[in-house]
């Protein structure tokens, strides 16, 4: 196994994307805490999400290895550059550094065991997922919108146990947004999912319903993403200010979740546009720490 193969499979991009909810977590709750302090928190933050997000892509493609065969063949382990052996190995490496470091964290700071436990939980549902819960459908949906959320609360744990209410706001509105969008994912991708006995939401309960269920989702994140502004969150006029376009946006891709007859592109648009509002939504978390 080749450096920059395993590098590839642990999904770099993927885990610092994600990363960001750990910095978010730690910049809004910042203070009190000494600057060199804050500094630490960031980067073994972001190594012990790093890590543990990169060993649930490895375990991810080998539990998946039958289906990229297929659909990606050009991925390390269907290609050849990765053995299912090496896959394991990679996994459980990355899955232990990322809980060690975590480990080392509250040693050095004495903050308890509970960021070591989420770090734990962490990699416990980035394996549940990829043995089970992708072919779960909505269970699996649910894992999904956890693991990327979850970086919110561990950077807050960093700084402190007593989190405030606009940390788990933070946390819901990332958390159903994303649901939201998983269960658009499903009836887009129904034909394919039937194919591969995925068992989502919209091959269940249908297409229709599937959307309503993924708008009731994003309204209850709509109502998560307002709530910060009536908390003592750092700084309420720029959250307010950045804060608008997401939500804005999240309205306008709920008006078109109302529509009739809804069919693939539609789904494709939608799923893009909850993309854009998660990222404006983090934009929105990042502006309140300022």
């Amino acid at each position: 196994m080749k450096l920059k193969d395993a590098i590839e499979i642990l999904r770099p991009i993927n885990d610092i994307m994600g990363s960001l909810t750990v910095i978010i977590g730690i910049l809004n709750t910042r203070l009190g805490i000494e600057p060199v302090q804050l500094i630490i928190n960031l980067i073994l933050g972001v190594l012990t999400y790093f890590f543990i997000a990169g060993s649930g892509m490895v375990i991810n493609d080998y539990y998946d290895i039958e289906i990229d065969k297929i659909n990606r063949p050009e991925r390390p382990i269907p290609r050849g550059s990765i053995t299912m052996n090496q896959a394991k190995i990679l996994w459980i490496v990355t899955s232990l550094l990322g809980i060690s470091i975590a480990i080392l964290h509250s040693i050095i700071f004495n903050i308890g065991f509970l960021n070591i436990i989420l770090a734990v939980f962490f990699a416990f549902i980035g394996w549940l997922y990829a043995a089970w819960g992708k072919k779960s459908g909505f269970f699996g949906n649910i894992i999904v919108s956890i693991s990327f959320s979850i970086g919110l609360i561990y950077g807050a744990v960093l700084n402190s146990s007593n989190i405030p209410p606009y940390i788990y706001f933070f946390f819901l509105t990332a958390f159903f947004l994303l649901l939201s969008r998983e269960i658009i994912k499903g009836c887009e991708d129904i034909e394919g999912d039937k194919n591969e006995g995925v068992k989502t939401l919209a091959i269940k309960i249908g297409i229709r319903k599937s959307t309503i269920f993924s708008l009731l989702f994003a309204l209850l994140a709509v109502v998560f993403f307002i709530l910060p502004y009536f908390t003592n969150i750092l700084n309420r006029l720029l959250f307010l200010i950045s804060m608008f376009f997401g939500l804005a946006l999240v309205i306008y891709t709920i008006a078109l979740m109302l529509k009739s007859n809804l069919v693939k592109k539609d789904f494709k648009r939608i799923s893009l546009l909850l993309k854009i509002s998660m990222f404006l939504g983090l934009v929105a978390f990042i502006f309140a720490s300022f």
